[in-house]
């Protein structure tokens, strides 16, 4: 038994390429230059071959991905309401995932940030419980340090739970959004009935779109393991370094599961995949990653349901990068060699961190020295002996430095400037104002800026997903709460 992902691409589309077994990338078509003979492809993570060419285009893969798996409904709900701390009109969605039958098998995980949100707090609480009967998300107010919270958390899961039909400890409550403002108690109670209302069993895109943000738009990403399903949403754009990040993730499938292995299993792929993400380097209040079996379908091939559940939350972890606030390329560093998958992670959460380097890959610049810099800065500043003097770096496939020096060319300079170029999703620009804000509403590729950092000292290795630093980054966070 193994995963397919053959009944979650549109015809139109073709699937992700399998990272176990990676082929030497298109490179002429993608990035407009051949593969260079010195490239080791061995341990190359080629770009997936995704591309979208208008909002309504990736509308309709989305549509592909996002049949729900036996057992679940989801419901949505929109409203007006007036925040208590910014007097003017605002507008909140309620996002209600709920199980046709409580299930004892569920997990989550939640921020390591030392002042989570309230519904954190409760979070944790509901581990505790014996059964998971639906979520309830908010988006606009993420109820972190604000007065009363965790009772505010509590009364509206209350409230879900009367409306349906369950006890109160059977709901987890979910807020992203403001932090500091208290959630609007009274208007969300009022909007939960049309939630419940709008439950359907057909589609998870209405979740998709309710639970986002800043978010330029829905995350879906399914595989199924015979006759069942998985299927994960996420919402992400900013305040992200996991562990966790300003990510909300709710991955349901109706393969039956036990409760023990599904928590032992999302704490494993959770830290290969969400864990291996940054945009900005700040770690937030409010994240969770949920996992739900409605446990509809037997589960086959457990190795499989794994392997399933690993494409699943590695898709939607560099969907989260590729819709991270500002992010105009996706910075893809394969780290090998290395003593152990620690530092392997942690080299590469350095460099895709470097204010200078990110903000070189923004401008088109292969500025490679600051890319040099960050990961000796590191390795400098831990002080973890790691040896560097075996030290291989490639960018878009192309030898830049080794034995210690540079290894560049004119002909190279014009090759690096090609791959940032092809791995750009957007031309940057501002408005009439001067406001820099993302063109677009849709991704219209899965292109990366593709960094090899081989340190030739073990045999452990890693991947880890950045994006670059913006004008259009520093607009949407200099005027986020206004």
């Amino acid at each position: 038994m193994d995963v397919t992902t053959a009944g979650c691409f549109g015809a139109q589309h073709t699937p992700r390429v399998p990272r176990a077994r990676p082929p030497p990338p298109p490179w002429r078509s993608k990035f407009g230059f051949t593969r260079p003979a010195d490239r080791p492809t061995s341990r190359f993570v080629p770009s997936t071959s995704l591309t979208f060419t208008s909002r309504d285009d990736h509308r309709a893969w989305l549509a592909t991905q996002a049949p729900l798996p036996r057992g679940f409904r989801v419901g949505t709900t929109r409203f007006e309401f007036m925040p208590r701390e910014a007097p003017k009109p605002a507008k909140m969605t309620l996002t209600l995932i709920a199980l046709d039958r409580p299930t004892p098998d569920f997990a989550a995980v939640f921020t390591r940030n030392a002042l989570p949100g309230a519904p954190i707090i409760v979070g944790r609480r509901r581990l505790e419980e014996a059964t998971l009967g639906a979520i309830i998300v908010n988006n606009k107010i993420s109820n972190v340090c604000a007065p009363g919270g965790v009772e505010t958390a509590e009364r509206i899961c209350a409230e879900t739970a009367r409306l349906l039909g369950l006890a109160s400890g059977q709901v987890l409550p979910s807020s992203t959004g403001v932090i500091g403002w208290s959630l609007p108690v009274d208007a969300i109670s009022g909007g939960l009935p049309q939630a419940v209302a709008a439950l359907s069993a057909g589609s998870i895109l209405p979740a998709a779109e309710g639970i986002v943000t800043t978010d330029l738009y829905p995350k879906i990403r399914c595989a199924t393991v015979g006759g069942g399903r998985i299927v994960g949403i996420a919402k992400g754009a900013g305040m992200i370094e996991p562990n966790l990040a300003t990510m909300l993730v709710y991955v349901l499938t109706d393969l039956a599961v036990p409760r023990a292995t599904l928590r032992a299993l999302l704490t494993e792929v959770v830290d290969s995949s969400f864990n291996r993400i940054s945009i900005d380097s700040d770690t937030s209040t409010s994240d969770t990653v949920a996992l739900v079996s409605s446990g509809a379908v037997p589960c086959p091939d457990l190795a499989a349901f794994k392997r399933a559940l690993a494409t699943v939350c590695t898709d939607l972890a560099e969907d989260v990068v590729r819709n991270g606030e500002g992010v105009r390329h996706v910075l893809r560093v394969n780290v090998s060699g290395a003593a152990d998958s620690a530092l392997a992670t942690a080299l590469g959460k350095a460099i895709v961190n470097a204010p200078l380097f990110k903000c070189a890959v923004a401008g088109n610049d292969p500025n490679v020295g600051r890319l040099v810099q960050a990961i000796g800065k590191y390795v400098g500043a831990t002080g973890s002996g790691t040896d560097l003097s075996r030290l291989r770096l490639t960018l878009g496939g192309i030898e830049i430095f080794s034995g210690g020096v540079f290894r560049l060319n004119p002909e190279k300079e014009t090759a690096l400037v090609a791959h940032l170029r092809g791995a750009e999703l957007y031309a940057s620009k501002p408005d009439a104002q001067g406001v820099f804000t993302p063109p677009i509403d849709f991704p219209p590729h899965e292109r990366c800026v593709e960094i090899g950092v081989e340190l030739g000292s073990g045999h452990a290795s890693a991947t880890v997903f950045g994006g670059d630093l913006t004008h259009e980054y520093v607009s949407e966070n200099a005027d986020y709460r206004s």
